[in-house]
């Protein structure tokens, strides 16, 4: 009589558990689906936008459908294209430079505790305390005088300025939480330091890398005022055209070139989300 009692108490407790792990599974569902309503909805009207030539209050949606927006968009008289393809070298350039400048910045940060180092953290973070209009005024004399200004190379550089703080703060982190006795162990097993560092540290780090060069991609890709004082109007990204179209007044193009512009951070955002959470995340604090 007893076994059977305790037959029906694990069936019942198996049958709760079964029952809490659905109710989790569908909170979290539900979860997921209102932040990414949340996250699309600001989209749909730049969608309807775009595709629309006349759109007045109190209409819901625009009395005529063009596609007039996207075929000058794709034309090569907008510059889209060309605005498109050098922004996102401009931006995987800086968000390169800025994590092989951030690797070992961060790791002696996150890992070694030395005098000076809240100096130090100070002087990282100072290029996002400091106005980016006075820091890009000064940099622009020191790049006229270099032949910097007007150039590719000079953005590139000058995208460092917004982007490696923030790739050496997230690897900081990543690095307070990274055991380095790993890296000793492979040196007495005959590593050099480059094998080390390819087959041991750096899959230990490749998630918090991944995240930090996400928010380098998306700062570099998103920057305007540095692109265009040190640029000079020469070097052309979406940013530069999609203000410019802002402020003549033509919604329909601007909606279509903003849905282009928000295109590669969405890739991104989907592609390293996984990264963002977890314990190979870059969590923890900076300078830990």
């Amino acid at each position: 009589m007893s076994s059977v009692v305790s037959v029906e108490s694990n069936t019942n407790g198996q049958r709760g558990n079964s029952r809490s792990i659905n109710g989790t599974k569908i909170l979290s569902t539900l979860i997921g689906i209102t932040i990414i309503v949340a996250i699309l909805a600001p989209l749909v009207p730049l969608v309807i936008w775009s595709f629309g030539s006349s759109w007045f209050f109190p209409d819901l949606l625009p009395s005529k459908v063009s596609m007039r927006a996207w075929t000058y968009v794709f034309s090569e008289t907008s510059r889209a294209m060309e605005a498109l393809w050098q922004g996102t070298l401009i931006a995987l350039a800086a968000t390169l430079l800025s994590m092989i400048i951030s690797i070992p910045a961060g790791r002696a940060l996150g890992l070694y505790t030395f005098r000076g180092k809240r100096v130090v953290e100070f002087l990282i973070l100072a290029p996002v305390i400091i106005p980016v209009l006075a820091v890009a005024m000064g940099i622009h004399i020191a790049f006229i005088r270099f032949g910097l200004a007007d150039t590719v190379l000079g953005v590139v550089i000058v995208h460092l300025i917004p982007t490696t703080p923030y790739v050496v703060m997230v690897m900081s982190s990543v690095f307070a939480n990274y055991e380095p006795e790993y890296e000793e162990q492979a040196r007495t097993l005959g590593a050099g330091p480059w094998r080390t560092f390819i087959h041991v540290t750096f899959p230990a780090i490749f998630p918090g890398l991944l995240v930090a060069g996400m928010f380098a991609f998306i700062i570099s890709w998103g920057q305007y005022i540095l692109t265009l004082l040190i640029g000079g109007g020469r070097v052309v990204t979406l940013p530069l055209l999609l203000f410019s179209f802002a402020s003549s007044g033509d919604n329909s193009v601007t909606a279509a070139l903003s849905m282009i512009y928000l295109l590669p951070a969405i890739l991104i955002l989907i592609v390293t989300s996984k990264y963002l959470t977890g314990e190979g995340a870059a969590m923890g604090g900076f300078g830990a």
